[in-house]
C-alpha cells in the first residue's frame, strides 16, 4: 500500500504535466500524510538538508566548465585535431565524432553540452560528404551520451551524493566503460556505414597533424590534469570541478583569446540556471529519499527480491531492465535521485560492489537521453542539427542496441569494469 500511495502520486502528478521536481515534493508529502506524520516543517527542513552538500558543489563548476569550452574553442579545436588523425579513413567524420565526444566527455561532463556542440560542428559536414543526416544525427545523440561516464561526470556526483559512494572512485572506474562505449560505436559506425558512397578527404600531411596537436594541446590537458589529480589524490572531485572551471577560463581568455569578457555574464547565467533546476531536483529528491527509509520500502523490496539475492548477475540484469523502461518515460537526473535510495540496499544485501553498481546504473541512465520518447539528448540533436525528431529517433537505433549490448556483457561480465577501476585506483 505504502508503494502504491509514492508511486500513485508521483506518476498522477507527472501525468497532469506538474514539473518532476514539485512532483516530488507532492508524493513525498502524500507519503507523511499517509504514515500520518505530516508536518510542513519537517517538510521544508529536509528539502534545505537535500541541497546542503559539499560534492554537490561540483555541478555548477562543471556545469560552467562545459558553457566555457564551448564558447571558448576548445571543444572546435579538439573537432579538427580528430579530423586529422582520423578524417581520412573510410567513414572518418563518423570516426571524428566518436574520437571528439569520447575526448569532450572528459571536459565537461553534460551530454546535452557535448550534444550541441557536436551537432553544431560535424552534423553539417557529415551530411556535406554524402553521409546520411539521420544515421549521422543519431550517430551524434549516442556519442554524446558517453559524457555522463568518462570523469569528470556529473551523473556519478548526484549518484555519489545519494548512495554514499566514493565520487573518486566512481570517476576513476568510468574511464574503461567509457572508452569500450566508443569502441562499441566505432564498429557499429563501420558496419552502418560502409555501403554508404563516400569519398573521404585525403590524409593530412604529418606538419598539419602537428599543428592541430600544438593548437589543441590546452584543450587536451584537462583531463589529465583531472584524471591525474584524482588518482593522486591531488583534489577532491568537488575541487576537480573548480579546476576544470578556472583552467577552461583561462585557456579560452588568455591562450585562445576566443572567449570576450563580456560574454561570461551570459555563460554563467546560463550555468546557473541549469545548476538551479538540478538542485531543486535533487532537494526535492532527498525529502522522498528520506521517506522511503522511514518507510522501509527497501526492506520491502529486499524481502520481495531475496529469491534473486543470491544470483547477482540475475539481480542486476533484472535491476537494469527496470532502469531501461524508467529511462524511456524519465530523465537521467530524476531517476537516478528517485531509483538509488530504493536500489542501494538491494545492491548491498547481495554483495554486489556500490562502485561496479554505480557504473552501470550511470551507463543505462545516460543510455536512456537517447531513448525515445523523451530523449533529452534526442530532443537536442533534433534541435542544434535542424533534423526532425522521427529522423533522430530512426538513426540512433542501431547505436544505441550496440550500447545496451555492451551494457549486458558488463553485467555478464563484472570484470570487465572492476579490473580497470582497480588498476586505476592502485
Amino acid at each position: 500500500m505504502t508503494i502504491a500511495i509514492f508511486l500513485g502520486a508521483l506518476l498522477a502528478a507527472m501525468a497532469v504535466g506538474v514539473p518532476i521536481a514539485f512532483s516530488l515534493l507532492l508524493s513525498g508529502a502524500a507519503l507523511m500524510w499517509h504514515l500520518d506524520m505530516f508536518d510542513a516543517q519537517i517538510l521544508a527542513q529536509n528539502v534545505i538538508e537535500g541541497a546542503n552538500s559539499f560534492p554537490l558543489l561540483a555541478v555548477p563548476f562543471f556545469m560552467l566548465a562545459g558553457e566555457i569550452m564551448n564558447a571558448g574553442g576548445l571543444s572546435r579545436r579538439i573537432v579538427v585535431f580528430a579530423m586529422t588523425m582520423v578524417g581520412h579513413v573510410r567513414g572518418g567524420l563518423g570516426y571524428v565524432a566518436i574520437m571528439a565526444a569520447v575526448i569532450m566527455a572528459a571536459l565537461s561532463g553534460s551530454a546535452v553540452a557535448d550534444a550541441a556542440a557536436l551537432s553544431a560542428l560535424l552534423l553539417p559536414m557529415m551530411v556535406r560528404a554524402g553521409h546520411n543526416k539521420a544515421r549521422s544525427a543519431g550517430l551524434l545523440a549516442s556519442a554524446s551520451i558517453i559524457a555522463p561516464i568518462i570523469p569528470p561526470s556529473i551523473g556519478f556526483v548526484i549518484f555519489g551524493v545519494a548512495a554514499n559512494v566514493s565520487i573518486s572512485k566512481l570517476f576513476l572506474a568510468g574511464i574503461a566503460p567509457g572508452v569500450l562505449l566508443g569502441m562499441a560505436l566505432c564498429f557499429t559506425w563501420w558496419w552502418v556505414a560502409r555501403r554508404e558512397a563516400v569519398t573521404p578527404p585525403q590524409r593530412k600531411p604529418a606538419a598539419e597533424v602537428v599543428a592541430a596537436l600544438k593548437d589543441a594541446v590546452f584543450a587536451l590537458g584537462l583531463p589529465i590534469i583531472v584524471v591525474v589529480g584524482l588518482k593522486f589524490g591531488v583534489f577532491t572531485p568537488t575541487e576537480a570541478a573548480v579546476v576544470a572551471a578556472v583552467y577552461a577560463l583561462l585557456i579560452s581568455v588568455f591562450v585562445y583569446r576566443e572567449l570576450k569578457l563580456n560574454q561570461l555574464y551570459g555563460l554563467f547565467l546560463a550555468a546557473a540556471k541549469t545548476t538551479a533546476v538540478i538542485m531543486f531536483l535533487v532537494a526535492a529528491a532527498m525529502v522522498s529519499a528520506w521517506l522511503i527509509t522511514v518507510a522501509q520500502l527497501p526492506a520491502q523490496l529486499v524481502a520481495l527480491l531475496e529469491p534473486l539475492l543470491e544470483h547477482p548477475r540475475l539481480l542486476m540484469a533484472a535491476i537494469m531492465l527496470l532502469v531501461i523502461v524508467v529511462g524511456t518515460a524519465m530523465d537521467m537526473t530524476p531517476t537516478i535521485l528517485i531509483l538509488t535510495p530504493v536500489l542501494m540496499p538491494i545492491v548491498k544485501a547481495a554483495g554486489i560492489d556500490p562502485v561496479y553498481f554505480g557504473v552501470l546504473f550511470i551507463m543505462n541512465n545516460a543510455i536512456g537521453l537517447i531513448t525515445p520518447p523523451v530523449g533529452t539528448v534526442l530532443n537536442t540533436v533534433a534541435g542544434v542539427g535542424k533534423v526532425s525528431m522521427d529522423d533522430v529517433t530512426k538513426g540512433v537505433w542501431p547505436f544505441m542496441l550496440a550500447q545496451f549490448a555492451l551494457m549486458f556483457l558488463m553485467v555478464l561480465f563484472p570484470q570487465l569494469v572492476i579490473w580497470p577501476a582497480r588498476w586505476l585506483a592502485g
